[in-house]
């Protein structure tokens, strides 16, 4: 039976579980407050950086590899599905990963193996960085990149493509606590209603749910990134202990991000502008020579453990949650949509949702 779904945040997971839905035969409507692939929002799927695996994924738990290992095969065929029936390309590239010092190498090389991914030990040098303790970096061939605010552009224009109603600049009000929930009134006094709802709010998730799921652990934690465009660009994605550098087909890279607990603050500060490009030109010291274009930040929905929330709402019958996927709710995106899709359409889980579920 067609039913009509509100999606609740009109982010990459948003847009992610609304193709999902759609796909399977749905009615969907997206409540956005801001405008969907916006730059002007300062949430993460506009400003992030696009890298499809889980930085050091060997220090993290089994649930959240879980839903990572297999974002790059998804968005390899999904940017070709893009391009073909929107003809906006997402900019998907295999560009490798070059993992520098210091990281714990056994582990690394366990995981590498346990998961399929190749792995080889190389020399920094050889990849035209620097490396500040010796040449001993880790290359990951196989990992990915897309370009988030292309990605959400070409999504944008799917979804108009395939009736998806879009509802931007309206913001709802916190949920009270109800059996089920028939309608869901905004800011404005407008009460909209549907089906079933699910919340893929990100950041703000938190305060929409705050009365009816006070366990719900997710708060904002800003990111700055800068961009240049080098004479001479990596080849490859570079990452050394909590900085990344990523270089887009077009000459331009990117070179982040932070972790900063300041609330909803999306404001760009010099002191990190400072801290950020020293450490890029540490690895790629021409960079002395070259402007910074741009400068901008994005707010990450934080989670302990970097565990999201994919579950039915624990007491609110036809409300869902697909929410709080911290750094990676780019990588997450297709396997939680399938996930949060499974539950409320009664199919069996594509995978284990227990360790997803909403604490009551």
């Amino acid at each position: 039976m067609t039913k009509h779904v509100m999606i609740i945040g009109g982010g990459i997971v948003g847009c992610m579980t609304a193709i999902e839905l759609v796909n399977r035969g749905h009615r969907v409507t997206i409540v956005e407050r801001n405008q969907i692939a916006s730059q002007t929002s300062g949430e993460s799927s506009w400003a992030g950086g696009g890298i499809i695996f889980p930085l050091l994924p060997w220090q993290y738990s089994d649930p959240v590899n879980t839903l990572t290992r297999h974002g790059a095969e998804f968005y390899r065929e999904f940017s070709q599905k893009l391009l073909h029936e929107t003809g906006l390309d997402a900019d998907f590239a295999q560009s490798g990963f070059l993992l520098l010092p210091e990281f714990d190498t056994n582990a690394a090389l366990a995981w590498c193996k346990k998961y399929g991914v190749e792995a080889q030990a190389v020399k920094a040098a050889d990849y035209e960085v620097q490396s500040p303790s010796g040449n001993d970096a880790l290359w990951l061939p196989q990992v990915c990149q897309i370009r988030p605010p292309y990605l959400m552009q070409a999504m944008r224009k799917w979804l108009e493509q395939n009736q998806v109603t879009m509802l931007e600049h309206t913001q709802l009000l916190p949920l009270q606590e109800t059996e089920e929930l028939k309608v869901w009134q905004t800011t404005a006094g407008e009460k909209l209603s549907a089906d079933q709802f699910v919340v893929t709010s990100g950041a703000w998730s938190f305060d929409l749910l705050k009365e009816t799921s006070a366990k719900l652990n997710i708060k904002p934690m800003r990111g700055q990134i800068l961009l240049y465009k080098p004479e001479q660009n990596l080849r490859q994605m570079v990452y050394r202990e909590g900085f990344y550098m990523i270089p887009r087909l077009d000459g331009h890279l990117l070179a982040g991000s932070t972790l900063e607990d300041v609330g909803f603050d999306n404001g760009v500060t010099e002191n990190v502008r400072e801290e950020l490009r020293i450490k890029a030109e540490a690895i790629m010291p021409e960079l002395k020579q070259q402007p910074i274009i741009k400068h901008w930040s994005g707010l990450r929905p934080g989670t302990p453990e970097n565990l999201p929330t994919i579950s039915a709402h624990p007491s609110i019958k036809n409300l869902y949650l697909n929410t709080g996927h911290f750094r990676y709710g780019l990588t997450m995106a297709p396997a939680s949509a399938k996930l949060i899709a499974d539950l409320m359409t009664g199919a069996t889980p594509c995978i284990d949702p227990g360790p997803y579920a909403c604490a009551s």
